[in-house]
């Protein structure tokens, strides 16, 4: 009797642990998705203060509302759906692209997680490979040349930097002695790994092309390719691209400021760190016109490749001799 009591009181314990996880999970999803519609809201005050013009200031006071009527504006709008697409992957790609990109958010090390494992990075830049397939599909479904042609550049563009991605995690990974994104806190309360300047800008070049931001927004080259892969779609599921986007804006920042700014994910420093690195993304794309493709390509082939892949072994030869 006693056991089946101890038994019992311990499956209540774990379920009740795994609820809260999840509440945590959820609240946590809520807070990002309301993030990404005040990103925007940012975005468009910083760029309006740079280029020295008018940003939003119509809806509610000083514009604060202006999220909310994009998102009403947005939604309430007629799909068009291109008569010759595949309709279920055209329809699909847009909601898989925002739940991956939600997925991400599930290597972050909360307090109360709810997966914690060993591998998160090596879970991150899984999501981050899958999250093409997407663009590569929309662009594909939609039956448009255009956004066929941003798909393919988009494709061609993610091959070439997440190699140099894979060596820089690699070179990090072999300083922290872990795959845990976690102990990434304990290990930048005696050093900031920004010292290491050659990785943390390759790092941040191959975030804005990951964000497809300015100057590698060339999956959505509107110059040479209408929108890009995203050409065809309209209403709801252009806001779910979007939205994806700008969710991965706020999780590569946080991820920057837990890796190479010594930020603890619990402290105010983390915060302040990762509205640095969020105002950096808005910034760039402020003052950088354009790269043209093929100098991406040299880029991230001829330099970034080599230059990452040296790094790596001089890291792993230290971590050795050390």
């Amino acid at each position: 009797m006693l056991l089946d009591q101890i038994f019992t009181s311990i499956l209540w314990n774990e379920l009740i642990q795994m609820m809260l996880n999840l509440m945590c999970f959820i609240i946590m999803i809520i807070f990002s998705l309301v993030g990404v519609a005040f990103i925007t809201l940012l975005e468009r005050k910083v760029l309006g203060f740079i280029q020295i013009r008018l940003g939003p200031e119509k809806v509610g006071t000083l514009g604060i509302l202006q999220p909310l009527s994009d998102a009403i504006k947005l939604y309430s709008k007629e799909i068009n759906n291109p008569s010759l697409s595949n309709f279920l992957i055209y329809l699909m790609c847009p909601m898989m692209s925002l739940i991956y990109s939600l997925i991400c958010w599930l290597t972050l090390p909360y307090q109360e997680s709810l997966i914690s494992f060993p591998l998160s990075f090596l879970f991150f830049m899984s999501i981050l490979g899958t999250g093409t397939y997407m663009i590569m599909f929309s662009g594909w479904a939609s039956n448009s040349q255009f956004s066929l042609l941003g798909s393919m550049r988009s494709v061609a563009q993610t091959i070439s930097y997440e190699v140099t991605l894979l060596f820089i995690i690699i070179s990090l990974m072999m300083l922290n002695q872990s795959l845990n994104i976690f102990q990434f806190i304990f290990l930048q309360k005696y050093t900031w790994f920004c010292l290491l300047l050659p990785l943390f800008f390759m790092w941040l070049s191959i975030c804005l092309a990951e964000l497809n931001r300015t100057p590698f927004d060339f999956s959505e080259g509107e110059s040479e390719l209408v929108s890009g892969f995203n050409t065809e779609y309209s209403g709801g599921p252009f806001a779910l691209i979007f939205m994806a986007e700008y969710s991965m804006i706020i999780f590569l920042s946080i991820i920057t400021s837990i890796m190479f700014l010594g930020s603890n994910f619990f402290s105010i420093l983390f915060f302040f760190m990762s509205l640095i690195m969020m105002f950096f993304f808005i910034w760039i794309r402020a003052t950088l016109p354009r790269f043209r493709y093929d100098k991406l390509m040299d880029m991230t082939w001829k330099v970034f490749l080599p230059s990452s892949l040296n790094l790596t072994g001089f890291i792993l030869a230290v971590s050795l001799i050390l």
